[in-house]
């Protein structure tokens, strides 16, 4: 709509002062069954102008929206981890006084659900930009780093000073541990005041690129996010995901499989990598160690989707298309937006968006394969089946909430043995509130 695509060429601070201005002149009423919309709207217009209305069913579109306002990220959240950036900027500074620590990841990409660890980065790469603002007077301070044989070797030093520096000194910062000889060397910590397992590394211009395209994605439609946090919901109470590494799916290959499925609908709801490559301009070109990593950075260019499908129809038709999916031949590739043959035998191969020769599936085995497509055609036979009046009446678990248990019996009395296995308080609660039998419940899906 209109009214979307001027929102998305608002300032953000712009958006936040709307929506609290909007929010202070709405209502929520919670209807009766069978009361007919249009009587309703004329007896409310009479008593003042109505500039909008929405009316809301009790479907699994909005049982994901439920999800979806549960698990974010708050404001305060996000703001409490650029704090703890800054902290670790201050010690950063010490060895390098142009050095900046900045968010990625999760954190900043619209997909970060709360508990999820801080990815942080130490960057550089502003120094250049900073240097002339810097000059003072008739001399120039140079800050210059002794020569090391490669750029591994020198992001291995830094983090090994920083890791000591925080283990030693940093307020609050326990459980330091130096993690050097990793692909991408890291420190990892725990942050006490503000609660947070971070994650230190040195500059990742391509990590970086990649949170831009989650937030742009993220950004376009409302029903991309709302998605994605289901989907990853679900895997992780069926075991298909797992905090620790091993061969199972991370939430990163999961996110960018809804991409895909994303650019695949007819008409697709967001575009292809290649199709952002187009729309972009001259500030808009990267290319960073020999990658092309260029796309459009302003949202307003982008056409919205004419697509109108329905969250529950994206939710079935998004295991539908995976449970039948040809992983035997195919790889996903979202530059493409299109299923292209496999360039090496990985069970699971999802192409990297920016370095084209990876694949960031290439931890997952055939047995974790072959779990995430049978419970993805178990989840699409169960949403087809749905019968909500009769599960209602059984007061078992309707819809999405029915996905959200450990598959098995589903004998009522049984419940309670079946939902141990979920072994997270929030998913027990949140299921709870998934059957919207309050209106407060109702009030959490629509009110934010």
């Amino acid at each position: 709509t209109d009214t979307e695509v001027n929102t998305r060429k608002k300032t953000f601070t712009e958006v936040q002062t709307e929506r609290l201005e909007q929010a202070e002149r709405t209502v929520l009423i919670k209807c009766p069954p069978k009361l007919n919309e249009k009587r309703l709207l004329q007896y409310l217009s009479s008593h003042g102008n109505i500039k909008s209305h929405f009316f809301f069913e009790n479907r699994v579109s909005s049982q994901m929206y439920i999800l979806l306002n549960e698990y974010q990220l708050t404001e305060e959240n996000i703001k409490l981890r650029f704090l703890a950036c800054s902290l670790v900027r201050d010690f950063t500074r010490a060895y390098f006084p142009d050095s900046t620590v900045k968010p990625f990841g999760s954190s900043v990409n619209t997909f970060g659900k709360l508990g999820c660890d801080v990815d942080m980065f130490l960057d550089f790469h502003d120094i250049g930009k900073h240097a002339t603002k810097m000059k003072k007077g008739p001399f120039e301070m140079e800050y210059q780093m002794k020569r090391l044989p490669s750029e591994r070797l020198a992001t291995q030093k830094i983090l090994s000073v920083i890791g000591d520096c925080l283990d030693n000194f940093g307020p609050g910062c326990v459980s330091v541990q130096k993690i050097l000889n990793a692909r991408c060397p890291l420190v990892k910590f725990s942050h006490q005041p503000t609660g947070f397992q971070c994650d230190l590394s040195v500059s990742n211009s391509i990590a970086i690129k990649s949170s831009e395209l989650l937030y742009i994605y993220g950004c376009l439609d409302s029903r991309v996010r709302a998605l994605v946090f289901t989907v990853r919901c679900w895997a992780r109470v069926h075991g298909l995901t797992n905090s620790v590494p091993g061969n199972w799916i991370t939430n990163f290959s999961l996110t960018m499989m809804v991409m895909f499925f994303l650019q695949k609908r007819s008409p697709p709801i967001i575009p292809t990598l290649d199709q952002l490559k187009q729309l972009a301009d001259e500030k808009d070109k990267h290319v960073i160690g020999g990658y092309d990593c260029s796309f459009v950075s302003d949202l307003s260019k982008i056409k919205p989707t004419k697509n109108t499908e329905t969250l529950d129809v994206l939710l079935g038709d998004f295991f539908e298309y995976f449970g039948n999916f040809d992983f035997r031949k195919n790889s996903i590739n979202l530059r493409k937006g299109k299923e292209v043959n496999k360039p090496e035998s990985s069970p699971l191969y999802i192409w990297n968006p920016f370095e084209q020769d990876l694949n960031i599936s290439k931890n997952v085995n055939q047995p974790q394969l072959e779990k995430f497509v049978a419970m993805a055609r178990e989840s699409a036979w169960i949403l087809q089946k749905e019968d909500k009046t009769q599960r209602m009446i059984n007061k078992e678990p309707w819809g999405l909430a029915a996905l959200l248990i450990p598959f098995g019996k589903s004998n009522p009395s049984k419940m309670k043995n079946r939902m141990k296995g979920i072994g997270s308080e929030t998913i027990r609660s949140l299921l709870d509130s998934l059957k919207l039998n309050s209106p407060n419940s109702l009030q959490k899906a629509v009110g934010k």
